[in-house]
């Protein structure tokens, strides 16, 4: 793993396709991921994205974004009036090419000095997605951010299975980010479990009912209109769907999402999301989850 510092011209980048129903931007601290050889990084929407990767392999590279905090003071308050001119609130979304908390946060504190530059300058809306269970050694920050915005941790878990036959482990289990996500409800943050890219699940009920446990909401995201291509190109670049249909022949079509979704909303208290709407917040209604209960009655 190559580790690099980088100056940024701008951290803030204006949303468009996918993610511009969900905030207004985005705000990636580093460019690159160290968790690219683990599962997620396989399963990573981006990983193909050559604007990013600059003829890199995924997972080789990590560029520490270290004046992102800088440069979210210095262009913060220009967006927020962009925003407001376009009748939207000043809403961010971190992050959707990285993972925010990687191992190397630890020692170059780059996403907690963005954080702490928000206390300052606040969006009005933060959305923090992580596949990391460190997500919660910033319980307090982001407790204090949660206070001056509107503010909701998105966190990972895209499957109940440990590991797949020809695949590499999690980058970080299963069991920690499930004790992560409870952790930081107890301490007064919202959170919600992003089935994100939904995996194929050994026990469907079980994992609903623990995400209900520890969560307000969860999301599902299959990579059929989740990852940002039509109809799942780029995941199908990362030969995932290849390698995991022999194994799991339903996972692959957009159905297998929508009967997990029924197996949620049977089973949790908690509000159920469906991809882009979800991530946005914007849950099912009452009478959308009869409606996929009634469709996949014995789902799971």
């Amino acid at each position: 793993m190559r580790v690099v510092e980088g100056r940024v011209a701008r951290i803030l980048t204006r949303t468009s396709g996918y993610l511009s129903e969900v905030t207004s931007h985005s705000l990636q601290p580093y460019r690159g991921c160290s968790f690219g050889n683990s599962l997620c990084g396989r399963a990573c929407y981006v990983a193909h994205n050559r604007f990013l990767t600059r003829g890199e392999r995924w997972g080789s590279f990590l560029e520490a974004r270290v004046n992102a905090a800088e440069s979210y003071l210095e262009r913060a308050p220009s967006e927020r009036r962009w925003a407001r001119r376009r009748g939207r609130e000043f809403s961010i979304f971190m992050a959707s090419s990285t993972e925010p908390f990687l191992p190397q946060e630890r020692q170059l504190g780059v996403t907690r000095r963005v954080l702490e530059a928000m206390l300052d300058e606040p969006p009005d809306r933060l959305v923090v997605q992580t596949h990391s269970a460190a997500v919660a050694e910033h319980s307090d920050l982001l407790l204090r951010l949660s206070r001056r915005c509107q503010l909701r941790v998105h966190l990972s878990i895209e499957t109940d299975r440990e590991r797949f036959a020809g695949l590499p482990p999690h980058g970080s289990s299963i069991q920690s980010r499930f004790e992560a996500a409870g952790q930081l409800r107890e301490s007064g943050l919202k959170v919600v479990i992003t089935v994100s890219p939904l995996l194929p699940l050994e026990a469907p009920e079980g994992f609903f009912k623990a995400i209900d446990q520890v969560a307000e909401a969860v999301v599902l995201d299959h990579y059929i209109e989740g990852d940002g291509s039509k109809n799942g190109s780029r995941t199908l670049a990362t030969g995932l769907p290849a390698l995991l249909a022999p194994s799991y022949p339903d996972w692959p079509r957009l159905a297998y999402r929508d009967a997990m979704a029924a197996v949620a909303s049977r089973v949790m208290r908690g509000q159920v999301g469906i991809s882009r709407d979800g991530f946005a917040g914007r849950y099912l209604s009452r009478s959308r989850r009869d409606q996929l209960e009634e469709q996949y009655p014995c789902s799971g």
